[in-house]
Formats: C-alpha cells, structure tokens, sequence
C-alpha cells in the first residue's frame, strides 16, 4: 500500500490534505508531521512514495527547502509536492530548481485540483519504485550474511574478507547499479575515514574476488565520486 507523509504546520490543512489523499485512495497510509526535526526524522528512517510539504514550518521560514534538501542528499527520488502560501509565481521556479515534482498555492486551488495532482505525482512514483527495483541475485551470485557470522561467498566460493571490507561490499552491493558516494562509505569504515582509506579497502575486496574468480570486474571506480557495484 502506498505510503504518504503530509508535512504541514497548520492542524487543520493538514487534516484536509490528509482527508482529501484517503478519499482519493481508500487504505493509503498517510503520516502527519507538524515540525522540521520530526519529518527529517521520519524521512530518514521511512520510504514514501510521495512527500507533501509546506514551506514555513512554525518560525522556521524555509524548513521545507531544508527538507526537500535533505531529500535530495537521501538520492530516494521520491518526488516532492509542495503546497504553501507563498506566492506561486515567485517560488514554483525555485521549488523546480530543487527538483520539487509540483507546487501548488494554498487558496488557489480546489480538492479536484489537488487530487488529479496528487494521483498523478502518486502513479509516476510507483512506476518508478518498480523500474528502479533490483532483481534478485541469481543462486550463484554474491551471498552475504547479515549477521557477519560467516564470509561472504562468490559463485559458491568463499571470499575471505576483513570485516570492515565486508561492510563496504555489502553497502556497494545492497545498492547496486548506484553509485555510492565516498561519504556514504565513510559510514561503514570505523577508522581512517579518508578516501585513500576507502580505496586500500576497494582494492582489498577486489583481489580477495579476483583469487576465485580472475574475470571479476564487478566494482567499478567512478571517478571524484565513489564506487559501483555493476550489476
């Protein structure tokens, strides 16, 4: 089921935009937040198919930008409807520029109008989610386990790898076709957060592939930005 967060100051436009999602689509799980920190929160730790978000948060006058922001950092692609007082004709440009999907003027519109938006953003969104979603590994491909209790294994065989580098491969490959940032994988690293640190590592998991498998070609470098696991 599709999963909403409504993040909007005011009780009762957040009421109504939240009513009017529900009559539009029966059973869709909606969540309402009234504050920065606690949407940031929520944005972090869930995946929505569509963020609906105002620009002034209580006395913080740009909260939305800060969160579409922190959206875009996430690299989630979930697209963004912003919905606020400010003029339209100002800031429906700037919202684009930080890759808001719309921007509607309270006011200004009417529920059909905020509907057929809505329906529209919600249906491009799962038709993304869905492209977007990895296959499943074949049976001889890369197993890990997650409670790092046993090395992971390639093809069958075992890869003998340090538990740091174990950390590092399950994140390039959890994230497959992606590219994971340099920042990102400073997250996994316990000591020696720098990129030449990340790099020894690379190299690491890469002979340690290569000893049972010479063709092994599947971490890719690109360049000033991290690494990726080609699918």
């Amino acid at each position: 089921m599709p999963r909403v967060a409504v993040i909007e100051d005011d009780l009762p436009t957040s009421n109504q935009l939240a009513g009017w999602i529900r009559s539009a689509r029966p059973g869709i799980e909606v969540d309402q937040w009234f504050d920065r920190d606690a949407a940031e929160a929520a944005l972090a730790r869930a995946a929505y198919d569509v963020v609906l978000l105002d620009i002034e948060l209580g006395r913080e006058r740009h909260a939305g930008v800060a969160l579409i922001n922190a959206i875009n950092k996430q690299g989630s692609g979930v697209p963004v409807l912003v919905v606020s007082a400010m003029p339209a004709a100002i800031y429906r440009s700037i919202m684009k520029a930080l890759d808001a999907w719309d921007y509607l003027q309270k006011t200004t519109f009417e529920e059909a109008d905020f509907i057929e938006t809505f329906l529209e953003i919600l249906r491009v969104s799962r038709e993304r989610r869905a492209r977007q979603q990895p296959p499943a590994p074949a049976a001889d491909e890369l197993a890990l386990d997650p409670l790092w209790q046993r090395t992971p294994t390639w093809r069958g065989e075992r890869i003998n790898l340090p538990l740091t580098a174990q950390r590092i491969l399950a994140t390039l490959y959890q994230r497959r076709g992606d590219v994971v940032s340099y920042e990102d994988l400073f997250e996994v690293v316990k000591s020696g957060r720098n990129r030449d640190n990340v790099r020894k590592h690379v190299s690491t998991i890469r002979d340690a592939f290569r000893e049972v498998d010479p063709g092994f070609e599947r971490i890719e470098n690109v360049p000033m930005r991290g690494f990726r696991w080609v699918p």
